[in-house]
């Protein structure tokens, strides 16, 4: 199944005209508009008249995890203010992250994660539980995403007698959440003499912060007996559909017509364009708006899978080598 058939098997092509007509814009965008990037295209002597074909992105400067850290929020935006609709403040024991997002960035990002939802076997008839706090954006465009297929959703909180409490009332068959929250359901349920397999949960999924899969992942899927699908939601990226996975399970496609992705070698500089060889997954966004990323080392270890999928998609997929798809 697809939520948007057209796009997600787009000729090669197609898509890559695409991926370049948005790029240019995105790099004169940011150019224009934000300060941070003004002054960094300047350091590295490019401009973006020098973007005229995909593989110019190489001469623009990376951006790091670092650099987000250390700058004001308002150095990336590129919209005036009163032109955001929405501001997500996450913090964690890495440190703090605000995302500002417009209209236009929402709606995208509730269309890309309407095919993750989609990919992963979700219809109208699912009945999804959504674990965790919705003031998180990530989890907002979630429900937005759920809605819009017409799946029935059970915001469950943080809180685990809420969890115990509508689980016994309705029939979740679907269960997203991050992986802490879901061994957390599998304690509460144990503590109370219940097993998490006596319910009619069938798949997962799962939403991972810090990697593009979490290690808890098979101890859940054992513990579940079902199938678990990642979602990478690096509070950076400030949205958990940039990489999805199909019922194939083989790698995770990248959203290539909002993500630009590279492979870059570790500690270097170079681009790594072969098959099958480890290298740092590098995103630049396509067509943000608010706080676009360009050129982002997102530090995750993945390998590239050009050929298509089973599934008939055609976008490029990576799969990290620490963990079995």
């Amino acid at each position: 199944m697809y939520a948007n058939a057209q796009v997600e098997q787009m000729e090669r092509e197609k898509l890559q005209a695409l991926q370049l007509e948005r790029l240019q814009r995105v790099v004169k965008w940011s150019y224009s508009k934000s300060h941070f990037y003004q002054d960094s295209f300047q350091r590295a002597g490019v401009t973006p008249e020098d973007i005229k074909e995909l593989s110019d992105i190489r001469k623009l400067p990376f951006l790091r995890i670092s650099n987000l850290r250390q700058i004001d929020s308002l150095d990336l935006l590129t919209m005036p203010l009163s032109s955001i609709l929405r501001l997500n403040h996450i913090a964690d024991a890495t440190g703090e992250v605000t995302k500002l997002y417009t209209n236009g960035d929402i709606g995208h990002q509730v269309e890309m994660m309407a095919r993750c939802l989609v990919a992963a076997g979700l219809t109208n008839a699912s009945v999804v539980g959504l674990q965790g706090d919705l003031s998180d954006s990530r989890l907002l465009d979630i429900q937005y995403a759920l809605e819009l297929i017409g799946a029935m959703v059970v915001p469950l909180g943080t809180d685990y007698r809420q969890w115990l409490r509508l689980m016994e009332i309705v029939g979740i068959d679907t269960l997203i959440s991050t992986p802490q929250l879901i061994m957390q359901l599998i304690i509460q349920l144990q503590a109370t003499g219940k097993n998490i397999i006596d319910y009619p949960i069938t798949k997962i999924l799962c939403i991972n912060p810090v990697n593009i899969a979490n290690p808890l992942q098979h101890h859940i899927q054992e513990r579940t007996c079902t199938k678990v699908y990642n979602l990478y939601a690096p509070p950076e990226i400030g949205t958990a559909c940039m990489l999805y996975q199909c019922e194939a399970h083989s790698g995770q496609h990248v959203q290539e017509d909002f993500y630009y992705p590279e492979l870059i070698a570790f500690n270097s500089n170079e681009p790594v364009l072969e098959d099958n060889c480890m290298a740092e997954l590098v995103i630049t966004t396509l067509a943000a708006e608010a706080m676009p990323l360009i050129r982002y080392r997102t530090g995750q270890a993945v390998y590239r899978i050009s050929e298509t999928c089973s599934c008939g998609r055609t976008f490029v997929r990576v799969a990290t080598p620490f963990t079995t798809f």
